[in-house]
């Protein structure tokens, strides 16, 4: 059993950034991979990036390449989102979850068994 804490969303003009934190319970989250996801009023929730559970397979939606970072510290049992150069249209909730999927299916919301209940960024125009 995983749980999992979302933190460091919030209010930010476009062209900020935000890191947005998931804290993991549990001995076992560096058998994980990892995901981060979104999910904007009246969309489906979407995928943003995926990690792998040792860090060394990541994957990014295309429209998230080049701005937004993805990366864990299994140390800390902790998965990040940096997101940079942000736009109003990645206003949204953003969820993260665990799995334990290969790195190929990192993209399929099936592929998580676990989810935290999830933290808002808003980007202001």
């Amino acid at each position: 059993q995983v749980q999992l804490v979302e933190s460091g969303g919030g209010l930010v003009q476009a062209g900020g950034s935000l890191r947005l934190s998931c804290a993991a319970s549990g001995r076992t989250f560096s058998r994980y991979a990892m995901g981060w996801f979104r999910q904007a009023p009246g969309e489906e929730r979407e995928f943003v990036a995926g990690i792998s559970w040792g860090g060394g397979a990541i994957a990014y939606a295309d429209s998230e390449k080049g701005r937004f970072t993805i990366s864990r510290d299994n140390s800390k049992n902790t998965v990040y989102l940096q997101m940079n150069s942000l736009k109003p249209g990645d206003t949204a909730v953003y969820y993260c979850a665990a799995g334990t999927s290969p790195p190929s299916n990192s993209w399929r919301r099936d592929s998580y068994d676990y989810w935290g209940q999830g933290t808002q960024v808003t980007v202001s125009s």
